[in-house]
């Protein structure tokens, strides 16, 4: 495994060793002493269908860094950073992957994360260094255009919650208090 350094500092592409052969593949996903600093605690998976795009998604309180690995499918991945005093603050990061990928996506603490399914389904499988806390869960608005994200498709499917996320500047305000 070795670590990849992306255009938004902390943000990082985790190439991964596959084993192939007739049978199938082996992935080795997650190792330790290649991510130091973290101490995973929780993993999910998440099911979607075509379309579905979930996110953006942040906690206010007891941020979380996020090791997202496609186990069944292709999606787009985004990460926006919002650590107020970045360089990079309010630009993203957007890229496919597969269940085919030879990598994984490290997205640090501070960064909204959401995803769209681009296969018929998509299976996700993330490690995280904190547990979910509900009322500290934001959800910003996919489609801001200060954002200015390049979704591959134009209308997704979204829950309730992801219909309402709040604007970037909103978001903004909050995070300075």
């Amino acid at each position: 495994m070795k670590v990849i350094k992306s255009k938004i500092s902390g943000l990082k592409i985790i190439k991964s060793k596959i084993f192939k052969d007739k049978r199938g593949f082996l992935k080795e996903v997650f190792m330790q002493k290649i991510i130091k600093k973290e101490n995973f605690i929780f993993d999910i998976m998440s099911r979607s269908k075509k379309n579905v795009l979930r996110g953006l998604h942040i906690q206010l309180d007891k941020m979380q860094t996020k090791l997202i690995t496609v186990t069944e499918g292709k999606i787009f991945d985004v990460a926006v950073d919002l650590r107020p005093k970045s360089k990079t603050f309010g630009k993203y990061v957007g890229l496919k992957i597969s269940h085919n990928d030879d990598f994984s996506f490290l997205i640090p603490s501070g960064f909204a994360h959401g995803f769209v399914c681009l296969s018929k389904k998509c299976t996700i499988y993330y490690k995280t260094n904190n547990y979910r806390v509900t009322s500290a869960e934001r959800t910003l608005a996919w489609n801001d255009k200060s954002l200015n994200i390049k979704w591959p498709i134009k209308k997704p499917i979204l829950s309730d919650k992801d219909k309402t996320g709040i604007d970037f500047i909103s978001l903004k305000n909050e995070l300075k208090k």
